[in-house]
């Protein structure tokens, strides 16, 4: 089987508000975005989650229908010279949105793939149907309201995915420059904001969890490291820690996805804190829910951390955090 895909990306402005969306069919297809972003970006990440999407199916082919070329030759072509010069071009500057390159090419790994250059806007109804999503994602950036994040990729493209399904309207973005009077995971909290997650936190971690230590114990030692500085401004090492389908929910109802999340992590990845366990409990097999308390220069907040085993290892789901009375 091979699984064919348009993959697209759009920037409001160019950088700007920013959207991206893979497209197999009307049952399967993603979108998602940044505040603030590239149309290049967009175009980069639009593969990266369709091949992080279809990592179920390591046995099935992917042709992925693309109308840029700075992608293609990207992966295709520049990749393997950029890797040897340590991530540099030949004219020795560091190469643009490297992150997302690295990620890509750890996803391809043991992958069967090849890219196919369509034209933009000629009419081919994936590349327009990829199109369409990933502007509206990057328009309802730009307006502060819900994104569309679709279905996914699940038993809808003929196999059931290990993670489970993105929640409908799960992201929400808000303007440039307008205040927020809520959370926001990952960025300096405000005059009117409670304290977010991933700032401010002390780097007094728990061992690696090892290969024999409980659920327990390796889900509080991987909340303890993603609240390092280090491993918040490392957009590699969070894209692993972060459930695809990764949501947060502010005080105030709002809910912010992944892509935004890592990426105002790697822009801020903030400070140290410290942090008060109050509870790891096994929910089921493959699920932990983690409790604590965040003591930060703002105050305290209660929070709450899911974690789910997503069949090779484990990673954050969900969080909501509180400001304690």
């Amino acid at each position: 089987m091979t699984i064919t895909a348009a993959a697209d990306g759009s920037a409001l402005g160019n950088p700007g508000p920013a959207g991206w969306a893979w497209y197999v069919d009307d049952d399967c297809w993603r979108a998602g975005g940044w505040p603030h972003g590239t149309n290049n970006m967009g175009e980069l990440m639009a593969v990266l989650d369709l091949v992080r999407s279809t990592a179920h199916l390591p046995g099935e082919d992917l042709h992925i229908l693309c109308d840029s070329q700075y992608v293609i030759n990207s992966v295709t072509k520049w990749m393997p010279g950029w890797k040897r010069k340590g991530w540099r071009k030949s004219d020795g500057k560091p190469v643009m949105n490297v992150e997302l390159l690295k990620e890509i090419d750890q996803a391809l790994v043991g992958r069967k793939y090849r890219f196919e250059w369509v034209r933009g806007h000629a009419g081919h109804d994936l590349n327009e149907a990829a199109d369409d999503r990933a502007r509206a994602a990057a328009t309802a950036y730009q307006q502060g309201v819900a994104v569309r994040q679709g279905p996914g990729f699940g038993a809808a493209a003929g196999a059931p995915s290990l993670a489970a399904p993105p929640e409908p309207a799960a992201a929400r973005a808000v303007p440039q420059g307008a205040p927020t009077g809520q959370q926001q995971l990952f960025t300096e909290p405000s005059l009117f904001d409670e304290p977010d997650l991933f700032s401010e936190f002390d780097e007094d971690t728990t061992p690696a969890p090892g290969t024999d230590a409980s659920p327990e114990a390796v889900v509080e030692a991987l909340e303890r490291e993603l609240l390092r500085p280090e491993t918040r401004a490392d957009i590699g090492r969070t894209g692993v820690l972060l459930h695809p389908d990764f949501t947060e929910i502010g005080s105030s109802g709002r809910m912010w996805t992944r892509d935004a999340v890592m990426m105002s992590l790697a822009e801020q990845p903030g400070g140290p804190a410290e942090l008060e366990v109050l509870g790891a409990d096994r929910l089921g097999e493959q699920t932990v829910l983690l409790t604590y308390r965040s003591h930060t220069r703002s105050g305290t907040a209660l929070r709450s951390s899911l974690w789910v085993h997503d069949g090779a290892q484990w990673r954050l789901r969900f969080h909501q955090g509180t400001p304690e009375a």
